[in-house]
């Protein structure tokens, strides 16, 4: 994409319009932790619309701000006049990559992301190398640095890696019984670190005689080059993606995911990244009715809930944080927890709504003090609740909490509310 974001997206239909109520400042992220007007939404609006008035340089102070953002959509949430800030921010980042360069770990990232087949050798080595770097905490699915690395710090947990991934570890087409069908996407995270989350997807598919297709050619939705505007990475993706759901989607009543931040990028952000390519904008419109979060699915489509109910209560209590992704941007809250609770006690945290920090890659690499500091109050939060467990439909949220619990010593294991299913289901 040769044009700028000045040139190709409106930010003063969006930052003119801004009555700088302030309404949006107690629940933005990063002004939560950095109080300062200009990391704040009206900060940013004020900003970018000087940017697109030719009155603000791009530079490097410009960036640090931009980049400060977490897109947790919390602004866009209050705003009487639902303006998105997120977007525009997207739109300027892709400017930020193209004057300044993308990092080259981040280069290096991203081309994983748009060829699986490389993405599975890197994992496949991290697997056989990972005890050499790191000291592996099974019991939160996690692992922690052995050495203090400027983006590995030894205090911080990231997600252990598998032997197989979850897609390499089943046939694409599997059949329980032939009367239902439906795709499954599973998300990077879910694929390689947190494996469990799709073999719980199938075992509840198995219960509910629905066959499953696991899209093995599927690629990264491309949330993470999307955030950090790597718009190359997401069009490259966004555009196979497409073209290959397109392929079997008569075939499927739906396209599940257990993921929130995958779902939202396909079946919302897709639409906004194609606005200035009509063709590619339809088709990615055309597609969003196929496309469910797997709970959501799961509860409105199926008869999963009557069943859950002749299964045996857990005595473990549970606590649900609703990710940023779900709630704010697909209204996906109560369908979790009407299947969770079930079997399970729930018990809600002082705010279920409130942004882990998670952020995206560069809020976990260079700006990752930002990601500690608005993660810790979470973590507290989740804590104070006494739940045995924390459960989230989104895997990026599980990398950030975990961390974050491991900060402030909670007890609280966490777990995909998919996992929760299954294992009611098998009592």
């Amino acid at each position: 994409m040769s044009k700028s974001a000045q040139e190709i997206f409106n930010f003063g239909a969006t930052t003119d319009e801004c009555i700088k109520c302030g309404k949006c400042i107690p629940v933005c992220t990063i002004h939560n932790v950095n109080a300062d007007e200009v990391t704040s939404p009206r900060g940013f609006l004020d900003l970018l619309g000087a940017y697109q008035r030719g009155n603000l340089e791009l530079d490097q102070n410009a960036k640090d701000i931009f980049e400060s953002c977490f897109l947790c959509t919390a602004c866009v949430e209050v705003c009487p006049k639902s303006l998105p800030t997120d977007m525009v921010i997207e739109q300027v980042r892709a400017d930020i990559g193209k004057k300044f360069g993308i990092a080259w770990y981040k280069r290096a990232f991203f081309l994983l992301l748009r060829h699986r087949w490389l993405n599975d050798i890197a994992f496949k080595l991290g697997w056989v190398f990972q005890t050499c770097g790191f000291k592996i905490k099974a019991d939160v699915d996690s692992m922690s640095g052995r050495f203090n690395l400027p983006m590995l710090k030894a205090d911080r947990l990231l997600p252990s890696l598998k032997k197989t991934s979850f897609l390499n570890s089943h046939p694409e087409n599997i059949s329980n019984g032939g009367k239902r069908k439906v795709a499954i996407f599973i998300g990077c995270l879910g694929n390689y670190n947190y494996v469990n989350v799709g073999n719980s997807l199938l075992e509840i598919l198995e219960h509910l005689g629905i066959d499953a297709f696991l899209a093995k050619d599927q690629k990264c939705c491309s949330a993470p080059a999307y955030f950090t505007g790597d718009f190359y990475t997401v069009d490259y993706n966004a555009k196979f993606n497409i073209e290959y759901f397109e392929s079997f989607s008569k075939d499927v009543e739906a396209i599940i995911i257990p993921e929130a931040t995958c779902s939202a990028m396909i079946k919302i952000d897709y639409e906004h990244y194609f606005h200035d390519q009509p063709e590619w904008k339809a088709r990615a419109v055309a597609i969003k009715d196929k496309i469910f979060m797997a709970t959501e699915w799961l509860e409105q489509k199926t008869e999963l809930s009557n069943i859950l109910k002749t299964k045996k209560k857990d005595p473990k209590i549970v606590t649900y944080h609703d990710p940023c992704h779900a709630r704010k941007m697909q209204g996906i809250y109560e369908e979790p927890r009407t299947l969770i609770s079930k079997n399970y006690d729930i018990v809600e945290m002082s705010d279920p709504n409130t942004c882990c920090g998670f952020g995206g890659v560069t809020m976990q690499s260079e700006k990752y003090h930002f990601a500690k500091a608005a993660g810790i109050p979470k973590a507290d939060m989740i804590k104070k609740t006494g739940a045995d467990i924390v459960s989230s439909e989104c895997s990026a949220c599980r990398m950030q909490i975990n961390a974050s619990m491991n900060y402030v010593d909670a007890p609280q294991i966490f777990k995909n509310p998919i996992e929760l299913i299954a294992e009611a289901l098998r009592e």
